[in-house]
């Protein structure tokens, strides 16, 4: 097969190195992958090897779907141009997007990515409030715009940026596990509601010193702070205290929306039909790796907007191609039932990991909601639950090496995530799971004490010692060629 490489590796890295900011990361620094092609829920890189992605939530209906690419390619050889002119896909799209949405958010902005729909979001909340401040969670990201790393914690503790502005108020990330409040503190008690108390007293606090606050901003599942959950009457509380004090809620969906908790379009559904956020952010899986994204909001504080007399103008918000591509998504997660699809293989995935708690003792909570998983990492799970920082690298590393591509996040990186495209099936959960028990066992068995590649030399010291690690291990010898649709896991016996 022609190789799909323009350039050699070591050409790539150099030129990378030259001519790319050194801020820009890369997913396994030490030993980068080159990606040249990707199909459904598996990436190949420029040697024909195929990788499991158990990490890429932008690619949800699947990498290059069939009926994504025929779309854009049918609409960019036809027109693509900006939404001053009327054109169908536009309308099309608001509407198929209101209609996923309860009253009374039925208004629709386009934008081109998930930081500029917060930002809008940002600008709606002030302009219908008239106030200026913010609450938001601690470990929270909501995108890289000035605007956004304000209000992102997980960014500006992380480095030597600026400090947190005084419009900025900083809200316990309501983790019931390793958080302020631990279920393991306080059994029985209603976590969401002593959670939702803290933004009360963050409120309070700021109206004592002068300072309004115009919107609460939360992703509705928290992805960065490490795939946390947030308890029941949480968001309901909090969104009443806000409210009460003339701000407004916003629901960051840019991560956890489109289905992909299963049950629900919107993960800020999971906590009740009357828990209903003014502004709803959307993106990355809208376009399914094209940039599109967008905000829905009241007509009410749509209203505000346009009585400022300030037109709002994007260039490629909302452009025929970006809708063609919004649509066609749409319409394949309700075609492909891939929202029951999440419930289904999500539900697998959790129950099995939680059966390995029994054999590690390294797996503290595993959680999740359809296809958003999390499973944490702690030593001393019964005690002090203290983070399993390097353990977490350790399996990301021999993950890797199994060509089973995971990351991981939260305060202490020590979550791995699992947020796969939604065609993801029991089949792979199946195979995810075997390998992940093997390399928390030879973790537990201390073999990667050193952090050295797990060579044949030492799973041969393992076996003789009465290890069986890694018998799932995938056949390498035979490479797979990208041009055909092989789907299948080859596993020794």
């Amino acid at each position: 097969m022609e190789s799909l490489e323009q350039l050699p590796k070591s050409e790539t890295i150099e030129l990378r190195k030259k001519h790319i900011g050194e801020s820009c990361s890369l997913f396994y620094k030490q030993e980068p992958l080159k990606i040249v092609r990707a199909k459904g829920q598996y990436m190949y890189d420029e040697n024909g090897e195929k990788y499991l992605d158990c990490i890429n939530n932008v690619a949800h209906i699947g990498h290059c779907h069939p009926e994504m690419v025929r779309a854009a390619s049918e609409q960019i050889a036809l027109l693509n141009t900006n939404s001053r002119f009327l054109h169908d896909n536009l309308v099309i799209c608001a509407k198929k997007l209101s209609k996923m949405f309860p009253d009374p958010l039925s208004v629709c902005f386009f934008v081109n990515s998930g930081s500029e729909a917060n930002d809008l979001a940002l600008r709606l909340a002030r302009t219908h409030t008239k106030h200026q401040d913010v609450v938001t969670l601690d470990h929270a990201y909501h995108g890289h715009l000035t605007s956004l790393i304000s209000i992102s914690p997980y960014k500006f503790n992380s480095g030597k940026g600026l400090p947190k502005p005084d419009w900025v108020h900083v809200a316990p990330c309501p983790d019931t596990y390793r958080g302020k409040f631990r279920d393991s503190d306080y059994p029985g008690s209603d976590l969401g509601k002593k959670y939702a108390e803290e933004v009360k007293l963050l409120i309070k606090s700021a109206r004592d010193k002068d300072r309004n606050i115009s919107a609460f901003i939360a992703e509705s599942l928290i992805s960065c702070g490490g795939q946390i959950i947030p308890p029941a009457n949480y968001l309901r509380n909090v969104y009443k205290y806000v409210r009460e004090a003339g701000g407004v809620c916003i629901a960051d969906e840019v991560q956890c929306g489109f289905g992909r908790v299963g049950k629900h379009w919107w993960a800020f559904q999971l906590q009740g039909d009357d828990v209903i956020p003014d502004i709803v952010t959307v993106g990355k899986p809208m376009g399914n790796g094209h940039p599109v994204a967008a905000v829905i909001t009241t007509p009410a504080i749509a209203k505000s907007f346009k009585e400022t007399g300030i037109e709002y103008f994007n260039t490629y918000g909302g452009n025929p191609v970006s809708c063609a591509i919004a649509n066609a998504v749409i319409s394949v997660i309700e075609n492909e039932r891939l929202r029951e699809n999440a419930t289904r293989v999500g539900n697998y995935i959790l129950n099995s990991v939680q059966k390995l708690r029994s054999k590690h003792a390294l797996i503290g909570d595993v959680r999740g909601v359809g296809l958003f998983v999390g499973i944490e990492l702690v030593h001393d799970r019964d005690g002090k639950r203290k983070p399993a920082v390097r353990e977490a690298s350790l399996v990301l590393k021999r993950m890797k090496e199994e060509q089973i591509l995971l990351s991981s996040d939260g305060p202490d990186a020590n979550v791995i995530k699992l947020k796969p495209p939604m065609v993801f099936t029991t089949e792979n959960a199946d195979h995810f799971v075997r390998v992940f028990d093997d390399v928390m066992t030879e973790i537990g068995n201390g073999l990667l004490a050193n952090d050295r590649t797990y060579s044949p030399e030492r799973r041969k010291i393992s076996e003789e010692e009465g290890g069986n690690h890694l018998q799932h291990k995938r056949t390498r010898t035979d490479k797979i060629d990208p041009s055909k649709n092989e789907d299948k896991i080859i596993i020794k016996t």
